[in-house]
C-alpha cells in the first residue's frame, strides 16, 4: 500500500464532505462520500420514516468498498464509524463543530425539528467521536475543529502534512 486511507467522520453538518473533496483535490487521495456511494448503488435496508432517510444496508458498503480500501489511498467520507473493518484506515479525524454554527448549517438543509435536535445533541455528547474511540485504536483517532474557513485551512495543511510523514515512514 502506498498511500493512507484515511476516515472523516462526525455528526452531520461539521464539514467532512468540504474537508474530503479538498483534502483529494490536493492530495491526489480519492475522495468516497459514503452517503453518495450508497444513493447511486442503491445500498439501502429500508426507509426511516421517522428521520425522512433511507437506512443503509452497512454490509453491502463494506463489499462495495473492500477493493479500493486494500489498494489504499482513500478518503472515507460518513457520519458513522463503527462499521468499517479496523484495518481499512491509517488515521481516523472526527470533525467538531460548535452548536451555534452547527445548528445554522443544518437549518440551511431543511431537518425537520427532529433531526435537528438529535443532530445537535449528537454533537453536544460527542457520540461519533465516542464512536470512533470504541472502534479504533485510540491512537489514529483526532479531533478537529471545523466552524470556519481558517479551520478548514488549518486542518487540511495539518492532514498534508500527516499524509506526506505517513508516505516518507511507509516507502522502502
Amino acid at each position: 500500500m502506498l498511500l493512507p486511507n484515511i476516515l472523516l467522520t462526525g455528526t452531520p453538518g461539521v464539514g467532512k464532505t468540504t474537508l474530503g473533496k479538498e483534502l483529494a483535490s490536493r492530495s491526489g487521495l480519492k475522495y468516497i462520500n459514503v452517503g453518495d456511494l450508497a444513493r447511486e448503488g442503491q445500498l439501502y435496508d429500508g426507509y426511516d420514516e421517522e428521520y425522512d432517510c433511507p437506512i443503509l444496508d452497512e454490509d453491502r458498503v463494506v463489499d462495495e468498498l473492500e477493493n479500493q480500501m486494500s489498494e489504499g489511498g482513500v478518503i472515507v467520507d460518513y457520519h458513522g464509524c463503527d462499521f468499517f473493518p479496523e484495518r481499512w484506515f491509517h488515521i481516523v479525524f472526527v470533525l467538531k463543530t460548535d452548536n451555534s454554527v452547527l445548528y445554522k448549517r443544518l437549518e440551511t438543509r431543511g431537518y425537520n425539528e427532529k433531526k435537528l435536535k438529535d443532530n445537535i445533541q449528537c454533537e453536544i455528547f460527542q457520540i461519533l467521536y465516542e464512536e470512533a474511540l470504541a472502534s479504533y485504536k485510540e491512537e489514529i483517532v483526532h479531533q478537529l475543529p471545523s466552524n470556519n474557513p481558517e479551520d478548514l485551512e488549518d486542518n487540511i495543511d495539518q492532514i498534508l502534512k500527516w499524509i506526506e510523514q505517513w508516505v516518507k515512514d511507509h516507502s522502502s
